[in-house]
C-alpha cells in the first residue's frame, strides 16, 4: 500500500506535468485560450505583478514564480517590450506555465510564440510537446525591440496535448527569466509539389501562423533543434534559424511568404528531391530585400550535384529582387539543393539587428 501512496502523491505534486486541468477548445489556426495574455488574473490573485495560486492565470497553469507585467518602464531600470500586446507572462527562475490542447492524432501543428530576453544573456525557454522537448536559446536578439517570434512544429500523438514554456535558468535575481507575450497554433498542410516543379512547397507558401500585428517575421530552429520543420518541405540545416516573412510587412518576391536568411552562413536551408541518375535539370531561384533596412552586397550560394553557383545582390534596404539559374546534373536518386547567405548583415539604421537576403520561387525542372 505504500508503493501505491508514493506513486500517487508523486503524480499530484509532480512539477510541470499533466494535471486535472481541462483542455481548451479544438483550435484550429489561431492564439491559445488566453494565448495573448490579455486575460490577467483576479486581482486577489495578485501579489504586485507576482501571480498566486496555480490556476489564476486564465486559460494556463503555473508552476513556480510566474508574473503577469505590462509593458514599458519596470522598477530598477527595467523596461520590458511587448509588441505584440499590453500584457506578457514573464517566467522567473525554474517556472514553467502550460496549457492543455486539443489536436487531431497523427496531424502536425506549428507553435509560434513570442519571447523576449530580459535579464541575463544566457536566457533558455523550453518548449515541450509529449514527446518532445526544445530548449531555444534567446541570447541572440533578430528583431531591433528584442521581440522575436519562433516556430516549432511538433506531430500531435493523443486528441489532447500538453503545451509547456519553461524558463531554465537560474539567475542571481529570483524574477529573472524571459516574457512570453503570445502563443498561437497551425495545424499543417502537407508539403505538396506545384505543376512542373520537382521541389515542395517551392514559394515557400506553407509555413507556421504569422502574427498579423506584429512586423518581424517568424525564426524557423535549426534541425538540430526542431526534427519537424515548421516549414513544409525544408530542412533548417544550419547553427542559427531562417526567417519566414510575410507581404504584409515586407517585401516579398511572389506570394504570400518568402524566406530572409538572417545569418550568413550559419543560416541555410535545403530540400532533398526525387532526380534521375545523369539526368540534367536546371534549378531556378529569386533573390532579393525585404525591404527591411538590409543593406550592403549581399550573396546567395545555391548548391545542386556536384554544381554551385553564387549569386550577387546590391541592397539598399528598399526592395526589389532578380532571378537566377544554373544547371545541373544528378549523381543520384536523391539530390540535395542548399542554399546560404554568403555574408553577415544587419540594418543600416541598427547594427544590432541582424538580417539577410530573401529567397523566393524556388524551382527545378528537368533539362528536355
Amino acid at each position: 500500500m505504500s508503493w501505491l501512496l508514493t506513486i500517487c502523491f508523486t503524480l499530484i505534486f509532480s512539477l510541470c506535468n499533466a494535471s486535472p486541468t481541462p483542455a481548451s477548445p479544438p483550435h484550429h489556426d489561431g492564439f491559445l485560450n488566453n494565448g495573448n495574455f490579455e486575460q490577467a488574473p483576479k486581482k486577489e490573485n495578485l501579489k504586485k505583478t507576482v501571480i498566486v495560486g496555480k490556476y489564476s492565470l486564465p486559460g494556463w497553469e503555473i508552476e513556480g514564480l510566474v508574473e503577469f507585467v505590462s509593458g514599458g518602464p519596470q522598477p530598477r531600470g527595467f523596461y520590458f517590450a511587448i509588441p505584440r500586446g499590453s500584457h506578457a507572462a514573464r517566467l522567473g527562475n525554474e517556472a514553467c506555465i502550460s496549457e492543455n490542447v486539443r489536436v487531431k492524432p497523427g496531424y502536425i501543428y506549428s507553435l509560434t510564440f513570442g519571447a523576449t530576453r530580459t535579464c541575463a544573456q544566457d536566457e533558455v525557454l523550453r518548449v515541450s510537446v509529449p514527446g518532445q522537448t526544445t530548449d531555444i536559446s534567446i541570447q541572440t536578439l533578430y528583431s531591433a525591440d528584442g521581440g522575436d517570434t519562433i516556430a516549432l512544429a511538433f506531430k500531435a500523438t493523443a486528441n489532447v496535448v500538453r503545451v509547456t514554456f519553461h524558463n531554465t535558468g537560474i539567475q542571481e535575481d529570483p524574477t529573472c527569466g524571459p516574457l512570453l507575450d503570445a502563443v498561437a497554433i497551425k495545424q499543417m498542410s502537407p508539403a505538396r509539389y506545384t505543376k512542373g516543379n520537382l521541389v515542395k512547397n517551392g514559394g515557400f507558401e506553407t509555413g507556421p501562423l504569422t502574427f498579423n500585428n506584429f512586423s518581424t517575421g517568424v525564426l524557423l530552429p535549426p534541425k538540430k533543434l526542431d526534427r519537424i520543420s515548421p516549414l513544409p518541405g525544408w530542412i533548417i540545416e544550419s547553427l542559427k534559424p531562417v526567417k519566414y516573412i510575410d507581404k504584409k510587412h515586407f517585401s516579398v518576391p511572389s506570394g504570400l511568404f518568402a524566406i530572409e536568411l538572417v545569418a550568413g552562413r550559419e543560416s541555410a536551408i535545403a530540400q532533398i528531391i526525387r532526380t534521375v541518375p545523369n539526368k540534367f535539370y536546371t534549378l531556378t531561384f529569386t533573390i532579393g530585400d525585404a525591404k527591411n533596412g538590409c543593406h550592403g552586397s549581399m550573396m546567395v550560394e545555391a548548391f545542386a550535384g556536384k554544381q554551385t553557383l553564387k549569386v550577387p545582390y546590391v541592397s539598399k534596404g528598399k526592395g526589389g529582387f532578380k532571378t537566377a539559374s544554373f544547371r545541373f546534373q544528378a549523381i543520384s536518386a536523391r539530390t540535395r539543393i542548399t542554399f546560404y547567405s554568403a555574408y553577415y548583415h544587419t540594418k543600416l539604421e541598427d547594427y544590432g539587428h541582424m538580417c539577410g537576403p530573401v529567397l523566393d520561387d524556388v524551382i527545378v525542372r528537368p533539362v528536355s
